[in-house]
């Protein structure tokens, strides 16, 4: 019992300064309480737990390991409420029709195919009032119309409020939208029509009319694929990127890349910072008086702040700012540079001002990646030590194993978020990265920097000619590396709990030093296996009643009306992650699918042990309702079948409740509707109002039978 009792003291004495570091992990926990919420709790249910829980942790030390975590995940949660309570409310008349849009251009983005613009004070067919909201219209490829941020346009467009979740529990863009303060979005029916031009105002606006010139600069400059990459890695936008050439990013590890965050900020704020001691060092009086080091850390600190605002200051490089600013402040006092501490100050500070983005897959795959290199890189430094030597052979193999070490925990740490949120892993992660990382920073980002202030002399050719030739490269490494055979890996989808306990084990192995870290492994092993506890839902069907989708022994089996969303279909296929995906068949049977088909329905029996559901395809009295406990059609199918109904799943239906999902089990079927999972949230659409003449009454958003 000694000896435990010594261990355990002995432990307690080594961790005890760690253990300030779970503060932030419990109010992350907090946020994503309130986002997880069916319900709007009141405005003061935060504060009303934090208040008195940190008045007693101050009043009474001894109970302060106890109740600080509660005060760290009622701030997380107040956080998320004030950042909701700041946020505009719905725009909810958006009309169905198409509509003249007047409005003032607050941003132009250009795509592969035309542009896109954002507008603010937005006036929908003459109206007198304006949309407190945003308005994000895509305009024809073929439109030309010259315009700019601050001009005052005219369009007439199909407008529609934020798509809802592709399924019950996906990811949410409404609430994306909803802080992101956009109404809606649309795309143009005409040219657009450019009323009087207009000059920017305020300095966010000059800021984005500053991207879009940058932005024409490089791609007059660096034609094609390679100019849209150049674009993304200096104004941070990268929405001229080909469709193929994303994924082929994606598929190679290396979409980091495009998503300018620590490694982009970290080069600019090195070579600022080595550019402006370079500078210094040529003056002999201020190499002797003057403190160098110090001024060019502040130097960096304030060209970083202008990357970082001329990018869009979005999440990875607000974080990345913040732990650059802790950097600086440490260099000027002489402290340590890099720290978990840091870390934690970091997420903090960003929980503070956008707690909406925890949940978010930037913000999880860039702390996860940040906390493993910090705690991997402490741990493992006495061997990098060991490695490093005067000889050349030494240190280059200390910088290949450096580099290596980098992407390897960076890469697996952020994987299962990856995972996660797009249903698949990247095998070879570490070969690309090797050799496009290095690139970037020592060839592709210096000579951006260098074009920039070659602008105002119209010289930025000079620089950008040579970045265009990395860029190239960049993008011939993430097409060959995701050409290699079995580049992507499906993976079944993670329930959220299973995402949770691998969290808690990352963050166990890499905040604590002793053994007892090691726990953690256990923790994010379970939360791999965790899929191996999820069951998905036999059937799909979207918002729009326009597809519908069966997951079955042999594969995926897709019924696809007219207008069905292929993202959405590929968003399922991702969810399932089953086996290939095939047509519903027109006629005929399936047997190793479950599948019975004839002209005007299909049973679909994906599981020998589970009842049944049956697909009406527009016959007036289908066969077959008695077998089966529900019924799903993409058209409106109410009255088809005999009194009792089945269940019933069709358009009506999820028109007024959202994307449903149904469990085909043994007693029943189980639905479960999207509006029924997210619950009535300041984001979520109000129910649409059925009229009485066209929409019979409609059935519960979630039913059992038995």
């Amino acid at each position: 019992m000694r000896r435990i009792g010594a261990v355990a003291e002995q432990w307690v004495e080594q961790e005890r300064d760690r253990s300030v570091l779970w503060l932030p992990v419990f109010m992350g926990a907090g946020v994503l309480f309130y986002y997880a919420l069916r319900f709007e709790p009141p405005i003061w249910a935060g504060a009303a737990v934090a208040v008195p829980a940190l008045i007693a942790a101050i009043g009474c030390p001894r109970s302060r390991p106890p109740l600080l975590p509660i005060v760290a995940a009622a701030l997380g949660f107040a956080s998320a409420q004030a950042a909701t309570a700041r946020a505009l409310p719905l725009e909810t008349g958006l009309p169905r029709h198409a509509t003249t849009v007047v409005g003032i251009v607050r941003a132009v983005e250009v795509l592969p195919a035309g542009r896109r613009i954002t507008l603010e004070h937005v006036r929908l067919d003459g109206a007198e009032t304006t949309l407190a909201r945003l308005l994000r219209i895509r305009l024809r490829g073929s439109d030309v119309t010259p315009v700019g941020t601050g001009d005052l346009i005219s369009v007439r467009a199909l407008v529609r409020p934020p798509p809802p979740p592709a399924y019950p529990g996906a990811w949410d863009l409404q609430r994306d939208a909803f802080y992101a303060g956009r109404g809606g979005s649309g795309f143009a029916l005409a040219p657009l029509q450019r009323l009087s031009p207009g000059d920017p105002g305020g300095i966010m606006a000059f800021v984005q009319r500053l991207r879009e010139s940058i932005a024409a600069r490089v791609t007059a400059a660096i034609p094609g694929a390679a100019g849209a990459v150049s674009v993304t890695l200096l104004t941070g936008s990268a929405t001229g990127i080909p469709e193929a050439d994303h994924q082929a990013f994606r598929d190679s590890g290396l979409a980091h890349l495009l998503a300018v965050a620590g490694l982009h900020i970290g080069i600019v704020m090195g070579f600022a910072f080595w550019t402006a001691r370079y500078g210094l060092a040529l003056s002999e009086h201020a190499s002797l008086f003057w403190p160098t080091r110090k001024l060019a850390a502040a130097a960096a600190l304030a060209v970083g702040g202008g990357y970082m605002v001329l990018t869009g200051m979005h999440v990875p490089i607000v974080r990345s700012f913040s732990m650059a600013c802790l950097f600086t402040l440490a260099v000027l006092a002489g402290r340590r540079a890099v720290s978990l501490r840091g870390l934690g100050l970091a997420a903090v500070v960003l929980m503070t001002v956008a707690p909406q983005e925890v949940p978010g897959v930037s913000f999880q795959m860039s702390f996860s990646a940040v906390l493993a290199l910090i705690s991997g890189y402490e741990a493992l430094r006495p061997w990098l030590r060991r490695l490093y030597g005067r000889s050349w052979p030494r240190r280059l193999a200390s910088h290949l194993a450096a580099l290596t070490l980098t992407s390897t925990l960076a890469g697996t740490a952020s994987a299962p978020y990856g995972a996660y949120h797009f249903g698949h892993v990247q095998l070879y992660f570490v070969v690309s990265n090797m050799v496009a990382v290095p690139l970037t920073a020592l060839w592709v980002m210096p000579a951006g920097l260098m074009a920039l202030p070659l602008m105002p002399f119209g010289l930025e050719h000079l620089a950008l000619v040579p970045m265009g030739w990395g860029a190239t490269i960049i993008l011939w490494v993430a097409r060959t590396t995701a050409a290699w055979p079995a580049a992507t890996l499906p993976v079944p989808h993670m329930p959220a709990w299973g995402l949770a306990i691998l969290s808690v084990g990352l963050a166990w192995l890499g905040i604590w030093r002793s053994r007892i870290r090691l726990a953690g492994i256990l923790a994010i092993g379970v939360g791999i296996a965790s899929p191996c506890l999820n069951c998905p839902p036999d059937l799909l069907v979207a918002a729009d009643g326009r597809l519908l989708a069966a997951r079955t022994p042999v594969g995926i089996f897709v019924q696809k009306a007219r207008g069905g969303s292929s993202f959405i279909q590929d968003a399922w296929t991702q969810y399932w992650a089953d086996g290939p995906v095939h047509s519903m068949p027109a006629s005929g049977r399936i047997a190793d699918a479950g599948i019975a088909c004839d002209e005007g329905a299909c049973l679909l029996h994906p599981r020998a042990h589970a009842s049944a559901a049956l697909l009406v395809r527009g016959a007036k009295h289908p066969e077959g309702c008695s077998a089966v406990s529900v019924i799903v059609s993409t058209e409106p199918a109410r009255g088809l079948c005999p009194r009792p109904w089945p269940n019933l799943v069709d358009r009506f239906t999820v028109w007024r409740y959202g994307a449903t999902a149904v469990w085909l089990e043994p007693g029943g079927a189980r639905i479960l509707t999207d509006r029924a999972e997210r619950g009535q949230r300041p984001w979520v659409q109000p129910l649409p109002v059925a009229h009485s003449h066209r929409a019979p009454a409609l059935p519960l958003a979630a039913t059992d039978s038995g």
